[in-house]
């Protein structure tokens, strides 16, 4: 019977100590995930899409924002009132030279553009956050109207992350149009898909709330999307695009990935939309 007490007693401690184990490991995950999110966030010295020569002619500008961090930003002005300006949110990884490929577009189409570079992103001071990027893009906007650029005809452009700052700074407003690529439900819905393990609705600083938002823009949207994107399901964008109110456009494909091919069948559906537009 002892002999018996004392098996059971040294199994109980073998599982106690695994679990002790286990518990401490899942602790220490989860306190670095807590600390270092920001930098599992926000990828600014990630270089994608290089060696792009820029043929569209702009301005190098410095937006200064309330907190007087200047943001690295590039000016394209057709010098006609009656086209619209786009405003160019980028996402969470790699410079404006990165999206050259997708802005050379804009040479060939009736509208100007602003693009600007995040606070941390290609040598900008400063360290991103929610609140700081929705500074960033509110200077943004406040540099257009300073330069005469009316609000209606402010086109707000999110790309990935950049839908949450667009979404949010859509909300109640009268601009000329959003455009969404990739959108993401939430950032703590997104986080879920790569960290299922992982309370992130209570850890999460940066929550970005698109599909609670997208609910407060009563302006025209496009919704961009492939069903192949590996970084932000389809089906998050195909629900914002359910959320928002009409009148809305949606540009779906079967095997773009996160970065869409700017390709004569995005072009086309972007024309269409600047054209709903006027």
């Amino acid at each position: 019977m002892n002999i018996l007490f004392k098996k059971d007693t040294k199994k109980m401690n073998y599982l106690t100590v695994i679990l002790a184990v286990f518990l401490i490991v899942y602790f220490l995950i989860i306190s670095f995930t807590y600390i270092f999110q920001r930098n599992l966030l926000y990828h600014p010295t990630e270089n994608n899409y290089t060696g792009d020569i820029l043929s569209v002619p702009v301005k190098k500008v410095n937006i200064k924002t309330k907190d007087n961090i200047e943001l690295i930003s590039w000016y394209h002005n057709k010098k006609n009132e009656k086209l619209k300006t786009i405003l160019f949110f980028h996402g969470n990884a790699g410079s404006i030279e990165n999206r050259i490929h997708k802005i050379n577009h804009f040479k060939n189409i009736n509208v100007n553009f602003l693009i600007f570079a995040w606070r941390g992103f290609s040598g900008n001071k400063g360290k991103p956050s929610e609140e700081g990027l929705y500074e960033d893009g509110k200077s943004a906007i406040n540099w257009l109207v300073n330069k005469g650029v009316k609000q209606e005809n402010i086109i707000l452009y999110g790309e990935s992350l950049g839908t949450g700052v667009a979404t949010h700074l859509a909300q109640n407003k009268k601009f000329a149009g959003i455009i969404l690529e990739t959108p993401f439900t939430s950032m703590v819905d997104a986080a879920k898909n790569f960290y299922p393990y992982i309370p992130v609705s209570l850890l999460l600083k940066d929550k970005f709330d698109n599909k609670n938002k997208i609910k407060n823009i009563n302006i025209p949207v496009l919704v961009m999307h492939g069903e192949a994107d590996q970084i932000v399901p389809f089906f998050m964008g195909k629900k914002i695009y359910e959320i928002a109110k009409e009148p809305k456009y949606s540009y779906f494909t079967k095997h773009d990935n996160h970065m869409m091919e700017y390709d004569e069948n995005l072009i086309k559906a972007f024309n269409a939309f600047l054209k709903s537009l006027n």
